[in-house]
């Protein structure tokens, strides 16, 4: 077999394997869709436990379960005896290990592997019972400092509320919003020190808010019935946090690393986190279907940064995330964001 021949057979194999999970027809050899670039692109990256953990949960959301198990036996495979799932040569990250819960515990029903729900039981409690805390309760963002991120907002609640804590779950969002939201500006600030009681960084980070948005999405949807009034308070903050959003968004659909900081770098992923967040409350019926067209001008914008590789450029990039490059993230909130508009256009 020919170089060629082999690079034609095994974009057929990734090609079709990925596209069933969208509902798609297989691609013809060797002609890969932009989601299979994406999505094989994304897979080629070094990660870290919440790269692992996005990673997952987008082809959770893509309805590939083969790939959420295999992600997810990697993140419990290496699991600390603390219970963090995904963790190797993370020892004070807190939160960033609990973005890998929901795709564990998904697998877990999926192949009713003990050991898989083992795992997402002990990523629960540890969550539950050992991870450091603020005197009210909300974890701290890392171990060896009293800090709360914004980040927080999409690694931890999520989880809480799909594995039967859905009142801890809206207890974490209230304690994060409660120091990080920036009332003046309808915008988060980034990270707030509750020992010193100060920001750490008060900027208001566009990532940051796409975090809070998408995983406030996460927690409403999980939410059972009874806390109709949970729900409705949250699709508040959403639509807030969108709105503040949006009115910083530039011409070309794109936003500053720094939401109001034009002299900060224009960055990619805040665009499809913000769509991926419109898509799921316009299909939900708790978002007004007039922010469609500003997932559209968002999702244009985005998708127009996807490289010949299926690399999405321009997003923070890995590892240090102050400039322009590329992430795991970024690939994964493309393939969500796609994930999210096609379920919302089939509805």
């Amino acid at each position: 077999m020919s170089a060629r021949d082999r690079r034609q057979f095994l974009g057929t194999i990734a090609g079709g394997t990925l596209a069933a999970g969208l509902g798609q027809p297989e691609p013809a050899a060797g002609a890969d869709s932009l989601t299979d670039r994406v999505a094989r692109a994304m897979l080629s990256m070094q990660r870290a436990a919440w790269e692992q953990g996005v990673a997952a949960q987008a082809f959770l959301e893509r309805g590939d379960m083969d790939m959420v198990v295999l992600l997810a036996r990697e993140a419990a495979l290496r699991q600390s005896p603390d219970g963090r799932l995904a963790n190797f040569g993370e020892p004070d990250n807190v939160t960033d290990m609990a973005a890998n819960g929901e795709p564990v515990l998904r697998a877990a029903e999926h192949t009713r592997d003990p050991a898989l729900r083992s795992a997402a039981e002990r990523m629960l409690e540890y969550l539950m019972k050992r991870a450091p805390r603020s005197p009210d309760g909300t974890i701290h963002h890392v171990a060896n400092k009293p800090e709360l991120w914004v980040d927080s907002m999409y690694m931890a609640p999520p989880f809480l509320a799909v594995a039967g804590e859905p009142a801890e779950a809206v207890r974490q969002v209230e304690g994060l919003r409660s120091r990080l939201w920036n009332h003046d500006k309808g915008l988060f600030s980034h990270i707030w020190d509750d020992g010193e009681q100060r920001f750490v960084r008060q900027a208001c980070w566009g990532v940051g808010n796409g975090w809070a948005a998408a995983g406030m999405v996460r927690v409403r949807a999980a939410l059972p019935a009874t806390m109709a009034g949970d729900r409705d308070r949250l699709a508040g903050y959403i639509r807030e946090t969108i709105d503040g959003c949006l009115a910083r968004r530039r011409p070309d659909g794109l936003f500053h690393d720094v939401l109001d900081e034009p002299s900060t770098f224009v960055e990619t992923n805040l665009a499809q986190m913000l769509a991926y967040s419109i898509y799921r409350g316009v299909k939900e019926g708790w978002l007004d279907a007039r922010y469609r067209d500003a997932a559209e001008r968002m999702r244009t914008a985005a998708l127009a940064k996807v490289d010949a590789e299926g690399f999405v450029q321009g997003v923070c990039g890995s590892p240090t995330f102050d400039r322009p490059g590329t992430a795991t993230e970024g690939q994964a909130f493309c393939l969500l964001m796609e994930a999210a508009r096609q379920a919302m256009s089939s509805s």
